[in-house]
């Protein structure tokens, strides 16, 4: 404690740290840019994090999606590349055969149209999509107005809809609720329930939600006679359950149901939500892992000029610490002072490097907020400044250990020699 208030060792410390102004600036540069890149590829890192993430918000994670394609084999009988459709009795026989199975929606898609959906005068070019009920805890959506499809809608085969809110904006004026409205889609007119948007997503199957029109899955069967084929059957599994499974044993059952090869890798389409977000956490671990790597490589490097520059130092005040030796000076004591000045000048460099690379993230969450209209999530834990200023000044403290071994093995009689 002592040595933390002596005002006449700290006044010492800033004279020897200011006697070469700029050897001193110099070195602390590379400190400097060692933390501040350190700071920023952590706080650019997260905020990746968040971006990319965002792709994955608005799709439960634990689900599968299952489509079809033209066989890639010959099966009893079935020439290879036939082509072959999923139905509604797939849908019934998966759920009943798989019982992981918490939600599973048949799914329809039109063609999108140019100008297919109007109100009075208005006009835009959107797809249309029919789902069940269910869909809404695969594709998380939140509404702005009215409500979702329920199962009465569906049963009853009822002509109504839920549009996105890009449509929304386009053909109704701003405030105004569309609930109960009328708007023709492909030449049908349909009741509009609500209106929904989506956590901004780079994911989507069959068409940006905010862009489409959702219709009941028994509805668009009839108006686009699609009878009972189905494009897509999205599934999710129950907690717990990994969607591997469910995804294996729905692929064995389609092939089974559609007289598939089982060796075919083709017919059957299969897209594992799980994996992909998996994909994704083992891309940035791998992402933090180089980030530490790069930023403390840069950050030692500036501490190991920081150790030169020190031993030049010490090397230049042989006859000062000799004079100290002679008249008293404790080997410890002198060690203890190059030690101090190397963290000080560790730390100044390192300070003002965090405080830069803060206000560098700060920035950069302010672009992307007013373009993207969310917070991006470039920003750095309070323990992680925590951790780094502790790093920090432990490797302070390294660089000015050898020359404080230098430092205290200096004798009198080296201050004589010096003269």
């Amino acid at each position: 404690m002592r040595n933390i208030i002596d005002l006449d060792r700290w006044e010492e410390i800033m004279m020897t740290i200011t006697r070469n102004k700029t050897r001193s600036i110099l070195t602390a540069f590379g400190v400097f840019w060692g933390i501040f890149m350190l700071i920023v590829l952590i706080g650019g890192g997260n905020g990746m994090r968040v971006l990319i993430g965002r792709s994955f918000s608005s799709f439960a994670t634990n689900s599968c999606f299952v489509s079809s394609h033209p066989t890639s084999e010959a099966y009893k009988g079935f020439r290879k590349g036939r082509y072959w459709s999923l139905n509604v009795k797939d849908v019934d026989i998966l759920r009943s055969n798989i019982p992981e199975i918490a939600y599973i929606v048949p799914m329809l898609f039109s063609r999108r149209g140019d100008n297919n959906i109007l109100y009075e005068d208005k006009f835009f070019t959107g797809g249309v999509k029919g789902v069940m009920k269910d869909y809404e805890n695969i594709e998380h959506q939140s509404l702005v107005y009215g409500r979702f499809l329920n199962d009465i809608d569906v049963n009853e085969q009822r002509k109504v809809c839920v549009i996105g809110i890009r449509i929304y904006e386009t053909l109704f004026a701003k405030g105004e609720d569309p609930t109960g409205k009328y708007i023709r889609v492909d030449g049908v007119y349909y009741q509009v329930i609500g209106v929904v948007e989506t956590i901004d997503s780079d994911i989507n199957i069959g068409g940006n939600a905010e862009e489409t029109v959702i219709l009941p899955f028994t509805t668009m069967q009839n108006t686009y006679q699609t009878g009972n084929s189905v494009h897509l059957i999205a599934m999710t599994g129950k907690p717990g359950v990994k969607i591997q499974t469910i995804e294996s044993a729905a692929e064995r059952i389609v092939k089974q149901n559609h007289m598939i090869a089982p060796n075919d890798a083709q017919a059957v389409l299969l897209i594992n939500a799980e994996k992909l977000y998996k994909l994704y956490e083992n891309l940035f671990i791998g992402i933090d892992l180089l980030i530490w790597i790069v930023g403390l490589g840069t950050l030692l490097a500036g501490v190991i000029g920081v150790s030169n520059i020190m031993m030049i130092t010490v090397r230049e005040r042989t006859g000062e610490i000799g004079v100290r030796r002679a008249i008293g000076a404790r080997p410890y004591d002198i060690m203890g002072q190059v030690i101090s000045e190397s963290m000080v000048l560790t730390g100044l460099a390192g300070m003002l490097g965090i405080s830069l690379a803060v206000y560098v993230l700060e920035l950069m969450n302010v672009g992307v907020t007013s373009a993207k209209g969310y917070y991006a999530g470039f920003e750095i834990s309070f323990w992680t400044v925590v951790g780094a200023t502790f790093i920090l000044l432990l490797l302070g403290s390294l660089a000015g250990l050898a020359p404080a071994f230098r430092a205290m093995n200096i004798k009198p009689i080296d201050a004589i020699r010096e003269e």
